[in-house]
């Protein structure tokens, strides 16, 4: 019996060659590599385009129009996605889309820090149409705005006819900031609330809280997509948030963390990041080279061996498995004494009258070593494998030794 065919068949015979089975394993790692990349960094990735009111959403409540603007006249705008980054000198734009956004690990971040505080006016849900744009359904409750600072801040909100007047601006500001109201214009008011930019009739528009650089922008109008489509806003937008940043600032940062699109802490991403990244492409270069190895052939092919050899060895080899499986080692001493004692009468030339005690007396006379029927007892003796194979180690060198 053996498991190897007669002849050798051809390396076309089977389902797969040997080359496309390396190439669906390579796809299959890439891919898998790929989805753990993907997997850790998808949200990252994610666009914002989702309709909201954020720097990342180009519908007409969002601010990437605001955010393109600045980065052609030379801000550098940054949009951060960790909310430890806020700790810069540059302003930090803030954007909560409910009254019931948790921003004090934002403000937490800013402590003296000019930030600008953009609240919320529209009511809006993403257009199942086109992705990236916004239906409105109305205005939001004049409580939902009023909740972004509380309730540490009272801050009472309410929306007016503007008629498209022009702003009022303080006279801290620049000239060049002219805006126009909004329809409706939402403003603002507080308890101590330091007005900046307000209607004719003096309602706020953007204030300054006390002995904080945290300012209140009421209407979003001002600095959302919307607002862009006019030059005049768009110029004043540009020149506000210039006057409110601060003297050694390098940028603005747009934060998108109170939108939903803040970066999240995954253990996959970590083995992708430095200084893990180092020992995760040693582990992969060690994982190729343990494949390389396996895969790749050394020297000339080595023909397998029978499952089961011919000749006297194997039935040798097949008996000494059976007397191991059985457990009956220790029961061959006695008949390894009769082999050595029938293969001394040969090789000695003893006579074939001599039997017994007459011949293990004439066998233990042949030297002055061992003596044979000493050796003999000792074998028929034995209790187990360790002992019989002493036994016989010691007869068969007593042999060796007499047929020198």
């Amino acid at each position: 019996m053996s498991d190897i065919t007669i002849g050798r068949g051809s390396s076309e015979d089977g389902t797969f060659r040997a080359r496309t089975v390396v190439l669906i394993l390579a796809i299959g790692i890439i891919g898998f590599i790929a989805t753990l990349v993907l997997g850790a960094y998808a949200p990252d990735l994610r666009s914002g385009r989702n309709g909201g009111a954020h720097a990342l959403s180009t519908a007409a409540v969002g601010y990437s129009g605001l955010v393109r603007l600045a980065e052609a006249t030379g801000r550098h705008p940054r949009i951060v996605r960790d909310e430890h980054l806020l700790g810069t000198e540059d302003l930090v734009v803030l954007t909560p889309e409910t009254g019931a956004t948790n921003i004090d690990g934002a403000l937490a971040q800013r402590s003296a820090r000019p930030t600008l505080i953009v609240l919320p006016k529209w009511d809006i849900v993403a257009d199942p149409a086109r992705q990236g744009w916004a239906r409105y359904t109305g205005l939001k409750s004049p409580y939902d705005p009023e909740g972004v600072l509380a309730p540490r801040d009272k801050l009472k909100v309410a929306r007016h006819r503007s008629g498209g007047v022009a702003l009022v601006t303080s006279p801290d500001l620049p000239d060049t900031i002219r805006f126009v109201a909004p329809r409706p214009l939402q403003t603002v008011s507080g308890a101590g609330l330091i007005p900046l930019i307000t209607d004719p009739q003096g309602r706020i528009v953007l204030g300054q809280l006390p002995d904080r650089t945290l300012y209140v922008l009421a209407d979003p109008d001002l600095l959302s997509n919307i607002g862009m489509a006019s030059e005049r806003q768009a110029r004043s937008a540009l020149e506000l948030l210039d006057w409110l940043n601060s003297n050694q600032a390098k940028s603005i940062v747009f934060d998108v963390t109170l939108n939903g699109f803040g970066r999240s802490p995954s253990p996959l991403k970590l083995a992708f990041d430095p200084p893990f990244l180092a020992m995760t492409l040693t582990v992969a270069a060690a994982v190729l080279l343990a494949a390389w190895q396996a895969v790749a052939r050394f020297g000339a092919p080595r023909r397998r061996e029978r499952a089961i050899a011919f000749g006297k060895a194997a039935l040798i080899d097949n008996a000494a498995a059976l007397v191991r499986k059985a457990g009956r080692q220790a029961m061959l001493g006695g008949r390894y004494v009769e082999m050595i004692r029938e293969r001394a009468v040969t090789v000695f030339g003893i006579s074939p009258q001599v039997r017994d005690g007459a011949l293990d007396a004439y066998l233990d006379g042949l030297g002055r070593s061992a003596r044979f029927s000493e050796l003999a007892e000792r074998a028929n003796d034995a209790r187990d494998r360790h002992e019989v194979l002493y036994a016989a180690q010691r007869l068969h060198q007593w042999l060796w030794e007499k047929n020198r």
